[in-house]
């Protein structure tokens, strides 16, 4: 507790409640986006698109890896 309390002193609040939301929200963030990718891929299919149309949209658009 001493350590964080250190690290507010030295850095500041917002810093580190910032640095503490961005490593435990991170890995959240990341799940979303790949249920939004996947979520992209089955409406454009239902909407008549084949998969590499699909992911060509996707791509183009800067969601994909």
């Amino acid at each position: 507790m001493e350590e964080y309390m250190k690290l507010a002193a030295n850095y500041g609040f917002p810093m580190v409640v910032a640095g503490y939301l961005l490593v435990r929200l991170e890995p959240l963030i990341k799940e979303l986006q790949k249920s939004i990718t996947l979520l992209t891929v089955v409406v454009a299919r239902q909407g008549g698109m084949d998969y590499q149309e699909a992911r060509q949209l996707i791509e183009g658009q800067g969601g994909g890896k």
